[in-house]
């Protein structure tokens, strides 16, 4: 049977801008010595990872998840070292709907790291002085960049006066159904890029509303004059039959 502590740990590394993306890595302890650092801290906490080797000198770590020997996933916000049985809905975190408006009671492991925790779940926020092989050592370019008009701008660091359409990450395809044909690139249609088309179909839409108001109010116009005139119409026959009754 395994000691009780910390079996697996996975790291991973998340770069500050789109253009890589995350790397993944599986820790082992045969022993609870090393992962006692982690002991006690909550989910978002941050750690030092020197005591976890020499390989790992500098390191500073993040925690952002993990299970425990039974598989309960730990929760955020749950400030407690042990597992509780909470009503879930439709938007928290460890549990999915089935259907609309369901709720459901489920077993979820606190937020505060124990010896009964099987897999923690670290982020690297500090690179230290050595790489770490199939971790920090190659960077894996993402295959999609940004496709907002906005994002593509900050991504480069781009003004308004600048043409987006030339700053699009490109991508080369190879044809699946002829292998000696020209391998050709591909671009993602930019959202939200305001365009002189863009612009005049925004102006016609105005126009198109504005028409529409003014012919409501014309309508609206006619028909406070015809209720008008109904109105006066009904009136005067109602004078002239009490006029009659008087008369008679």
């Amino acid at each position: 049977t395994p000691p009780r502590a910390l079996k697996n740990s996975s790291i991973s590394t998340r770069r500050g801008d789109c253009a890589f993306r995350t790397h993944l890595n599986f820790l082992r302890f045969a022993d609870r010595e090393p992962s006692r650092i982690f002991y006690d801290k909550k989910i978002a906490q941050e750690v030092p990872g020197d005591s976890l080797g020499d390989e790992w000198k500098g390191y500073i770590f993040r925690i952002t998840g993990g299970n425990d020997k039974q598989g309960f996933p730990m929760k955020q916000g749950v400030l407690l070292p042990y597992r509780v049985r909470l009503l879930l809905a439709d938007g928290h975190s460890c549990y999915r709907t089935r259907r609309n408006g369901e709720r459901k009671r489920k077993s979820v492991r606190g937020c505060i790291v124990g010896p009964d925790i099987a897999v923690l779940s670290l982020v690297i926020v500090k690179q230290g002085e050595q790489e770490i092989p199939g971790l920090t050592d190659n960077v894996l370019p993402k295959r999609l960049g940004p496709k907002r008009a906005t994002k593509i701008r900050r991504f480069f660091n781009l003004g308004k006066e600048d043409d987006v359409r030339k700053y699009v990450v490109r991508r080369e395809v190879k044809s699946a159904k002829k292998e000696d044909a020209k391998p050709y690139t591909k671009a993602p249609k930019i959202q939200r890029l305001v365009t002189p088309l863009r612009l005049q179909r925004r102006r016609h839409l105005r126009s198109l509303k504005r028409r529409r108001l003014e012919h409501q109010k014309e309508q609206k116009a006619e028909f406070d004059s015809l209720l008008a005139k109904r109105v006066a119409e009904k009136k005067a026959k109602v004078a002239a039959i009490k006029a009659a009754h008087k008369s008679a």
